[in-house]
């Protein structure tokens, strides 16, 4: 279909933006997260806004304007400081088995496995986890918010491992609030055994559960 039965027909405008722009946000390896965010939210902005402004009487181009320069700050929900924050934590992991992921709510989202958290049965932290806290802790903005999820193997009964995965979550909280991260900023929770991400079977498996899970976000606007 060209663009003049596009014009046409302006309802089919939005189907078309939404795969341009997940073709875009796809396409191109160089982009940063936040640049594709901004695509896609632009791209599909664009196209509401031109049939809003097609089926109300005025002008599409004009409303795929603005509804573009709207959608653009819309689609931009992974801010520069979060990406560099994801781009210095992989860094410091890299080689590690630490991952370092953005999660569909664009949540930075950090999962250290037992070989760098914690001995079985232990909530202390290992040696070897504290510099990635060093590195997550350094140069936090002041309105970014902490999540700290705590995890076990199935070693053991709910009664033990309920408040053992609180007291990792905890023992990651107080580390990072001695590192200057403010703790009314951090909020922990215990997960115990119920959220496995390996077979509990194999010493392995076990071993990637055992584990503890750091998510940082911005507020929302």
């Amino acid at each position: 279909m060209n663009s003049r039965a596009l014009s046409r027909h302006p309802r089919l405008l939005l189907p078309v933006a939404v795969l341009a722009a997940a073709s875009l946000a796809t396409g191109c390896a160089s982009m940063s997260e936040r640049e594709k965010g901004t695509a896609q939210g632009a791209a599909i902005g664009a196209a509401a806004g031109a049939v809003l402004s097609s089926a109300t009487g005025g002008r599409a181009g004009t409303g795929a304007v603005v509804g573009g320069a709207i959608g653009a700050v819309a689609g931009n929900l992974w801010s520069k400081r979060m990406e560099d924050k994801r781009r210095a934590m992989e860094q410091a992991t890299q080689g590690t088995g630490i991952e370092v992921e953005r999660t569909p709510r664009n949540e930075l989202k950090v999962n250290v496995p037992s070989d760098f958290s914690f001995e079985v049965g232990r909530s202390a932290i290992r040696p070897s986890m504290r510099p990635v806290l060093d590195q997550f802790a350094q140069g936090l903005d002041p309105s970014m918010q902490v999540r700290v999820v705590g995890h076990t193997d199935s070693t053991g009964s709910d009664a033990i491992n309920d408040p053992l995965s609180v007291d990792r979550a905890a023992s990651v909280r107080d580390y990072l609030v001695a590192r200057g991260v403010a703790a009314p900023r951090i909020q922990i929770e215990g997960r115990g055994s119920r959220e496995p991400v390996a077979d509990n079977t194999s010493d392995a498996g076990r071993a990637q559960n055992r584990r503890v899970e750091i998510f940082l976000r911005e507020p929302e606007a």
